[in-house]
């Protein structure tokens, strides 16, 4: 038999291969079965349906900045195309939707009832967390999740043990993970464990009006240092103790303007983090390390080495983070850096600090 074209199931063009043994049928990881297959499994000259450059289909939650972001370098790949995206302002999504080509729809369930997606990306604030990654994982599709994960603990742990109960692949947006400059670091760091690592993230109010709203946003930390704290983990290890003061001018209801905190991490290190959001402008977004005969110094866009050598970074992180995710979507090899498991641990610790600081009192975490 030749090749025979399929109907489309969601996954694109489909090619059945009939290329090798029958005895391989369900072996393999694909994204769809061929429509032939039951016939594959009776023919002698028949065997496993492949699939044929395969076009993703992914639909997005959320049309704000981030999400605009995660749709330019989407359509940049010759395997994926946008087939929806979805905000409660339906305005937005419509905007975003007319610059890939895509239908726009005024909520995630419309988006999810609409079909023939193969993953879904869910880019909401802090407070939309929730019910949108609930419902894509109750219709068996692989998540991307933006952080913040949520704004409390629960919402995260039940998605986390949802994830993990249906074996689905899930990336967040942990981009830092994905810097060059992240393995240059990892690599002079070989042998010699950081013992003092001082984390910074002095910026200007966002623009968005939600953002000043503690239950809305969560708060910088949670909000933005994220980032940092994500940062730590992969170069210093887990935190066990925290112990955060706010300056404590904040107008009711509102975030933190400036916050400092002590951390203690499992293998000995000590660690600080500094926040503030009274700038401008962004001054300074950063993670530092000192370990035996070496300081780091690691931001977005370089490393500095002892104060005196600058490598910049090739600029490709976020790409690569969504490539690895679409990657692991396809069946492929890839480096998920950031699943919504190993997330929520990062999350788990932004949180700490945040109850320390509302609280005054030290918090502790399982190593």
């Amino acid at each position: 038999m030749g090749a025979v074209p399929l109907l489309d199931s969601g996954q694109g063009s489909h090619i059945c291969l009939h290329a090798v043994s029958p005895v391989l049928m369900r072996t393999r990881n694909l994204p769809v079965l061929c429509a032939l297959e039951h016939l594959c499994l009776i023919a002698t000259e028949c065997g496993i349906c492949g699939v044929v450059s395969p076009l993703t289909r992914v639909g997005i939650v959320g049309a704000g900045n981030v999400a605009a972001r995660h749709a330019d370098v989407l359509s940049g790949f010759s395997d994926v195309t946008i087939a929806g995206i979805a905000d409660t302002d339906l305005a937005k999504a419509e905007a975003l939707a007319s610059r890939h080509g895509s239908p726009a729809y005024g909520s995630h369930a419309d988006l999810l009832s609409a079909g023939r997606l193969d993953a879904v990306y869910v880019c909401v604030p802090p407070f939309a967390h929730g019910n949108p990654e609930l419902d894509v994982l109750s219709s068996d599709l692989p998540l991307f999740v933006e952080k913040p994960l949520s704004l409390d603990l629960r919402t995260a742990e039940t998605i986390a043990a949802e994830t993990d109960r249906r074996s689905l692949p899930s990336a967040v947006g942990h981009h830092w993970r994905y810097l060059d400059l992240v393995d240059r670091a990892t690599e002079l760091l070989a042998g010699r464990p950081v013992r003092l690592a001082i984390g910074h993230w002095l910026d200007k109010v966002p623009p968005v009006g939600w953002w000043l709203r503690r239950d809305l946003s969560g708060g910088q930390v949670v909000e933005q240092a994220v980032h940092v704290l994500d940062l730590a983990r992969v170069l210093v290890g887990e935190v066990t103790m925290v112990h955060a003061v706010a300056a404590g001018d904040a107008p009711d209801g509102e975030v933190d303007r400036a916050s400092t905190a002590v951390l203690r991490f499992a293998g000995g290190a000590a660690g600080m983090l500094a926040t503030s959001c009274l700038l401008t402008r962004k001054h300074r977004a950063g993670l530092e390390v000192c370990a035996d005969g070496i300081a780091l110094e690691l931001t977005e866009t370089h490393l500095l080495v002892d104060g005196e050598r600058m490598i910049e970074d090739d600029g490709r992180a976020k790409t690569r983070v969504d490539r690895e995710f679409i990657d692991a979507v396809q069946g492929k090899d890839a480096d998920v850096r950031a699943t919504y498991r190993e997330a929520l641990r990062t999350h788990r610790l932004a949180l700490a600090l945040a109850e320390s600081a509302a609280e005054g009192r030290p918090v502790t975490l399982d190593g």
